[in-house]
């Protein structure tokens, strides 16, 4: 059965959210340093993303099954899900889709560490076969359209005996937005060779300017890339870091019109749990206000590729991998896991 994504509503006006828009971006890895904006303009960036942004009805699984988090962790877990209508390998790919018409192109979870630190943000390859509850074994994003995104928190917190805190979806096209409030980014390209994508853009190895247009065709494509999806990953993350550096320098920071601009072309790409109200994107902003010079990238490595019993080309899990990586969430230590990659 297709979960329907009729699940959404428009943000109610007034709630709690006051300064909610900070820990969205906060989330999406992007405009992390927005938290110094000045008060006397915080109020209208508030009130531009309530009017824009939404929020999942549903958002988590029945309590009696989620995963309970030890006495002294304080940890903090984001699920962020990326989507990008008409952005996957080819117009009969078949993926499901998050609020706002966008499909489950990326999914990532973002992890801040007890002692904050610093911030991993760790992509998962959508193609990874693992055992969604309830349903048996299935590529990871198959989680989204058996049950929506209790049922896409609930495979993560099975698969990593993890808790989530915060779930966020959002549209890649808002990353391009925040691109053209920039004026373009420096992204630097990790693939060893040159590659020419679908829309006739060509990127050379290490660091290059690119305008939105090249951005969202360089994020997308995967088709010159022996492993897929995985380069396809590594560049994502290459281009959030991008977004992220550019975003922090002073100047961007000290102007309220371009802060402004950011916040008005991301928000409507936004869906969030219905927990982030007031007081918790509050917290949320505090906890993250020094983590943004220590932000590590990392992949879930993989077993190994193939096909499943009924013909899907897939990715088999790394057992050790996944087990040291619930250890490190548990203990706190998921940057020195990163670091030991």
């Amino acid at each position: 059965m297709t979960y329907e994504v009729d699940h959404v509503r428009p943000r109610p006006p007034r709630q709690r959210r006051r300064a909610a828009w900070i820990i969205v971006t906060a989330v999406a890895v992007v405009v992390l340093g927005l938290v110094v904006a000045s008060v006397r303009y915080l109020n209208t960036l508030s009130n531009t993303y309530e009017s824009n942004a939404q929020t999942f009805v549903e958002s988590f699984p029945e309590e009696h099954v989620r995963p309970v988090k030890a006495e002294h962790d304080e940890s903090i877990n984001i699920l962020l899900l990326g989507s990008d209508d008409n952005g996957g390998s080819g117009t009969t790919e078949n993926l499901p889709r998050v609020p706002q018409g966008g499909r489950s192109d990326s999914i990532m979870l973002i992890h801040v560490p007890s002692d904050r630190e610093s911030m991993q943000v760790m992509s998962i390859p959508r193609d990874l076969w693992v055992e969604i509850p309830e349903h048996g074994s299935h590529k990871i994003n198959a989680a989204l359209s058996l049950g929506g995104i209790p049922l896409t928190v609930s495979t993560i917190e099975s698969l990593f005996e993890v808790r989530v805190d915060h779930v966020a979806a959002v549209d890649m096209l808002g990353f391009i937005g925040v691109v053209d409030a920039l004026g373009g980014v420096t992204v630097n390209s990790g693939y060893d060779q040159a590659f020419t994508t679908e829309q006739g853009f060509t990127f050379q190895p290490g660091w290059q300017e690119m305008t939105s247009e090249e951005a969202l065709s360089f994020v997308r494509h995967r088709a010159s890339f022996p492993d897929g999806d995985l380069q396809r990953v590594r560049n994502q993350q290459a281009f959030l870091r991008a977004v992220l550096y550019e975003t922090l320098t002073p100047s961007n920071l000290r102007n309220p019109a371009k802060v402004q601009d950011m916040v008005e072309t991301f928000s409507p790409h936004l869906t969030v749990d219905e927990t982030l109200d007031a007081g918790a994107a509050a917290a949320l902003r505090w906890h993250l206000r020094d983590t943004s010079e220590s932000v590590d990238m990392l992949t879930v490595p993989t077993g190994g590729s193939g096909y499943s019993e009924d013909g899907q080309w897939i990715f088999y899990p790394d057992e050790q991998a996944m087990d040291d990586i619930t250890e490190a969430l548990a203990e706190s230590t998921l940057d020195e896991y990163a670091n030991s990659l």
